[in-house]
């Protein structure tokens, strides 16, 4: 409410509890933030991780509209490592990047809600021209005469110029709902970054597994051409014979048939690269056409072997979605604790100081000092409500919870199974492919000496193709479990390194 008159000016200014409605929808707000990590675990259960250096990676930028750099296309194959992919993709990588303004947002709004706790101080200053008819006001000559007044002197017509200037200041001296709404809020950030980080982890996740899979496409290609030689030789083997007189037309279609059909494997298995390397470009935020030069070979090492008592142990304190749970039951009661508090009164201070005066003529200091003490009368509709979703949203934070809790229970067991099954298919496939490589050099040494045809030796090399894309599928589902595994742990970020033996 104000107050004007010629020589005094008042102002009285008051604290309500406004914040409340938007520190409420950032406090339940933050919760959102938590409603797809369920199932962002649920579909992302496998590798992932972060600590890469791309000293050696050179990026072209170029600004974007929004001022993210954008990479582009460098002239020539860019030289990839599984640590410079992983870090190209914490860094560039779209989810991640919107994760981050979130995060961002999220801080703008704690300020917001943080300031009905800070003193509010404005400046203001006002000149006014005005023209009064005092006649139409009811003031005229006749009325004047009791004071004395010359008629001559009266002018119905008046003009008056004003100048007034002040430093209004108020401040909230006891407000707790604010209070835990502001504490609510802070908590509300550690969600955010605690879900920053959970993306960094689906990011490195996906990473690390495409670059495995581009890896495994490429032993397939090389196996694939040191096949194709060999039924390149058998060929050439099967028409000397057959042009010596010695050998039967049959034997030449035969090698014939087997040389196309790993040509046809090994041009489905080039195209499966490229392709592959296409998503793993998109994936850390390099354009399509940019070609890639992929510098590490498929790692293997045995995993030191850890309890599950342990590795739940570890994963309680690590996992980024079970911490993010904890944080978001803080918030959830805070917020419930500055419902409670609606019902207490509030207390705020507020005043101003200025001057006031003809704009030509004198001015006269002015102040206001003023307290107001507010108590809640009838809001009870209201508030009930508010506990109501606040008391809510407590007991869904606690199911949620239980149910990660039992979630990762469930997938250290899987995987751990997982790494001990794919580590005896390694060890299986990798004797199936020796054994297959001495069936195949004996029945060379058979067809080269006249012995049989080259039945046995086409059959011996379909033999060893086999075995060996069981063995790259094996050491590539082997990698991906024991990253899946530091993954449910919640270590993945800072020690893929050690899982994956490198």
């Amino acid at each position: 409410m104000k107050m004007r008159s010629r020589g005094t000016s008042t102002t009285t200014y008051g604290i309500s509890q406004a914040v409340t409605a938007p520190a409420l929808a950032l406090a339940f707000g933050a919760a959102s933030l938590l409603a797809q990590v369920p199932a962002a675990q649920a579909t992302a259960d496998l590798p992932q991780a972060p600590t890469p250096s791309v000293a050696t990676l050179n990026r072209t930028l170029s600004a974007g509209t929004n001022g993210f750099p954008i990479l582009t296309t460098t002239p020539g194959p860019l030289r990839l490592s599984l640590d410079d992919a992983i870090q190209q993709g914490m860094e560039y990588n779209l989810q991640q990047v919107l994760a981050q303004q979130n995060e961002r947002a999220i801080r703008g709004e704690i300020l917001t809600t943080g300031n009905a706790l800070l003193p509010n101080l404005t400046a203001q200053f006002k000149s006014t021209a005005q023209e009064l008819n005092l006649a139409a006001m009811g003031f005229k000559p006749s009325s004047l005469a009791g004071l004395n007044i010359p008629a001559g002197e009266f002018s119905e017509i008046v003009k008056v110029n004003t100048t007034a200037a002040q430093v209004n200041v108020s401040q909230a001296l006891f407000n707790l709902p604010a209070y835990e709404f502001y504490r609510a809020a802070q908590k509300a950030e550690l969600v955010a970054q605690l879900n920053t980080k959970l993306g960094r982890g689906n990011v490195a996740l996906s990473t690390g597994t495409q670059y495995l899979q581009c890896i495994a496409d490429a032993s397939q290609i090389a196996n694939a051409i040191a096949l194709e030689k060999s039924d390149e030789v058998a060929l050439r083997q099967a028409t000397l014979s057959h042009d010596a007189g010695v050998g039967i037309n049959l034997d030449v279609l035969r090698a014939r048939v087997q040389l196309q059909n790993q040509q046809q494997v090994r041009i489905s298995a080039e195209n499966k690269l490229a392709k592959d390397k296409i998503a793993l470009s998109r994936l850390i935020g390099l354009p399509a056409d940019q070609e890639l030069e992929l510098t590490d070979t498929v790692p293997f090492a045995e995993l030191a072997t850890m309890t599950r008592p342990d590795a739940l142990t570890l994963a309680f304190t690590r996992r980024k979605d079970y911490l993010a749970l904890q944080a978001q039951l803080e918030v959830a009661q805070r917020t419930q604790k500055a419902v409670r508090y609606q019902r207490l009164p509030t207390l705020s201070a507020s005043g101003f100081y200025g001057v006031l005066g003809e704009t030509t003529g004198l001015y006269h200091g002015n102040f206001v000092a003023a307290g107001k003490l507010q108590f809640p009368i009838f809001q009870e509709a209201a508030l009930r409500g508010e506990t109501e979703v606040a008391n809510a949203q407590i007991d869904k934070v606690h199911q949620q919870l239980a149910s990660v809790k039992a979630d990762i229970d469930q997938q250290i067991r899987s995987n751990m199974l997982d790494v001990q099954s794919n580590s005896d298919l390694v060890k299986v496939a990798s004797s199936n492919v020796e054994l297959s490589k001495q069936e195949l050099s004996d029945a060379a040494d058979r067809f080269s000496a006249g012995v049989t045809d080259n039945l046995p030796l086409v059959q011996a090399e379909a033999t060893l193709a086999a075995a060996q894309d069981r063995l790259v599928q094996s050491e590539f589902q082997y990698n991906r479990s024991k990253l899946a595994l530091a993954r449910s742990i919640g270590v993945v970020e800072t020690q893929y390194k050690t899982y994956l033996g490198r």
